[in-house]
């Protein structure tokens, strides 16, 4: 675990050229130390692999043979609206499954000890409509780097449309946000296929961060993943379909997709049990240490939920995710014991959703406190 271990899979060069943010965090590394030397005792106890897990090898080969017999299925043997929408949203959950337990493990360098397994996993979110270039430097590098912080974190960063942080301005229609954002967050897939990919390309900036645009290798990856994605999402459907067809089963699974993407994201950081600090004023810098930031902006849900573990890539462990990213997920479960001790020795709560829906119901709860204008911090004008 270190600090800037998120750029690792890119090019020194790249991230010297990149105009990222400078922001220092507190200089104890105490909990940081302790922590890793932990969690490096659970791993020589255990005997258990930090990269290259079998089982991740087995998830992977299963995910992938759903997202193909439910793409097949739906293009070439659904005969009604039922069937359709079933297999829709069968096709959805799958490409979430790829985004989740494939993608991000291999885009995190966590999936492999071996490079090239780890660019090959991270490239399936091209498969599925997304960029791994963009997510790399939006996700791994931008979030990891400044998750929960107003102004530097870009994934928090939906103002005008929403109030999120209580260090974001306030608009009069925030206060019925609570109920008009869900089927806002259904768009984030098409959103991200059709749009922000392309956006990055040309630009290279995410909010106040600019980062080195797609080139050469990469820029073929970019273009190679959108041709194939265009190819079997809209091109070999409209073969043997009505261009309406094509268009509304497309709408419907990527609605859930973005839907799932969207919660499973928000629960562990837009939530009361979530931090949301700021710079000091005088020094410019996070007052916390780097290791305890993370531990306090991110929030549990469902642990021990097996099933909900499988199915979202050990994401509802997002303080062990943030804290060990470079860690393949499969090891979450068995960490998180570790890391609560951990931080309740050195007095850090350890904030969790008892379920799912908990989470759910704690983000409904935070949307409308932020919405009612709650600690809103003093804007000029």
């Amino acid at each position: 675990m270190a600090e800037n271990q998120e750029t690792r899979g890119i090019s020194s060069h790249a991230v010297v050229q990149s105009g990222l943010r400078k922001l220092d965090f507190g200089p104890d590394r105490a909990f940081q130390e302790e922590l890793q030397r932990r969690v490096d005792d659970y791993f020589e106890r255990t005997g258990l692999r930090k990269h290259d897990c079998w089982q991740m090898y087995l998830k992977t080969a299963i995910t992938l043979a759903c997202f193909t017999v439910s793409y097949v299925l739906l293009v070439f043997a659904a005969h009604n609206l039922w069937q359709g929408l079933l297999l829709a949203v069968a096709l959805a959950l799958c490409t979430a499954g790829i985004g989740f337990d494939i993608q991000h493990d291999g885009g995190h360098r966590a999936y492999s000890a071996r490079g090239w397994v780890n660019s090959l996993t991270a490239w399936t979110l091209d498969l599925i409509g997304g960029s791994s270039g963009r997510w790399r430097w939006k996700h791994a590098v931008i979030h990891h780097r400044f998750a929960n912080i107003t102004g530097y974190d870009y994934d928090i960063a939906v103002e005008p449309l929403a109030r999120v942080s209580p260090h974001q301005p306030r608009h009069p229609y925030h206060r019925w946000q609570h109920l008009y954002i869900w089927p806002f967050y259904g768009l984030l897939a098409m959103k991200m296929q059709l749009l922000d990919d392309f956006r990055y390309v040309v630009t290279g900036r995410f909010g106040q961060n600019i980062v080195p645009r797609p080139r050469g290798w990469e820029l073929v990856i970019f273009v190679a993943g959108k041709a194939l994605f265009f190819t079997w999402a809209f091109g070999i459907p409209m073969l043997l379909h009505p261009v309406w067809t094509v268009l509304f089963y497309y709408i419907v699974a990527a609605l859930v997709l973005g839907t799932a993407m969207v919660l499973v994201f928000v629960i562990p950081h837009m939530v009361d049990k979530a931090d949301f600090p700021l710079p000091r004023e005088d020094t410019g810098a996070m007052e916390r240490p780097w290791a305890v930031h993370q531990a306090l902006v991110t929030v549990d849900f469902a642990r021990g939920n097996r099933v909900l573990t499988w199915l979202i890539g050990g994401l509802n462990y997002h303080k062990e995710h943030h804290l060990f990213p470079l860690i393949c997920h499969i090891n979450y479960p068995g960490m998180a014991g570790v890391v609560e001790e951990t931080c309740r020795d050195f007095g850090i709560p350890y904030r969790t959703h008892r379920s799912f829906p908990a989470g759910i119901a704690a983000h409904y709860r935070w949307l409308k406190r932020m919405g009612r204008g709650e600690d809103a911090p003093h804007i000029q004008s």
